[in-house]
């Protein structure tokens, strides 16, 4: 015999109200960003936001997975699947180009965005970010290592500092794109930063792999 679930169904659809939550905690920041603002946002009041999502904290972090799984899944993707490190990093930021300016979406990275300017208060939200950011970093490093012990890559090539340059420019087109840049400026950016890379040696490819990808 089924048992009857206790308590009130649901008014809301639970999907919809987390992408709306991520799209505000997007465009404004997680401290800039109330509950009231959320509960409108959502079109929900605050009873039904704490029992479905927790607080503001853990609605954020779902929000994050949300955004990554929708619409930051490209980074990963580039890096894992380009068959250079030098592939991956131009995928990236041109894909990177048309991530940050889709329309009817907030500008820039939310990853890169959300938790800038936070008080102690949002010290952990802060770090939470960072680690991920970091996380993309050692990614891309690790791939440009393996190229140099490959030969694919120069064997002075500076796996970290390239790594870190490579991230650097992707957080600048993020700021780019929120301070309006239209996605053809920020793939010349790309193709500009591209040029400071090392070229991969002739007749070289990654294990097991074709070179291709734009500027290889």
């Amino acid at each position: 015999m089924a048992t009857k679930q206790r308590g009130r169904p649901r008014s809301f659809d639970r999907e919809t109200a987390l992408e709306q939550a991520m799209k505000a905690f997007w465009e404004h920041g997680y401290e800039a960003v109330s509950i009231s603002d959320l509960t409108r946002a959502m079109n929900i009041k605050a009873p039904s936001l704490y029992a479905a999502f927790g607080d503001k904290r853990s609605l954020f972090e779902e929000a994050i997975e949300a955004y990554v799984r929708n619409y930051g899944v490209f980074t990963a993707k580039a890096l894992a699947e380009a068959p250079t490190a030098r592939s991956a990093a131009d995928r990236l930021l041109h894909e990177a180009a048309v991530a940050h300016t889709l329309p009817g979406l907030p500008r820039g990275c939310m990853i890169i965005s959300a938790a800038t300017n936070c008080t102690e208060q949002s010290a952990e939200v802060v770090a939470a970010l960072q680690e991920r950011r970091n996380k993309g970093v050692a990614f891309i490093e690790s791939r440009i290592a393996a190229d140099v012990a490959a030969g694919v890559l120069s064997a002075d090539t500076d796996a970290h500092a390239l790594a870190v340059y490579t991230s650097a420019v992707l957080q600048g087109m993020s700021q780019q794109a929120r301070d309006g840049a239209d996605r053809a400026t920020l793939e010349a950016v790309a193709d500009v930063a591209m040029q400071a890379w090392p070229q991969e040696r002739a007749g070289e490819t990654g294990p097991g792999e074709v070179t291709s990808g734009r500027g290889a």
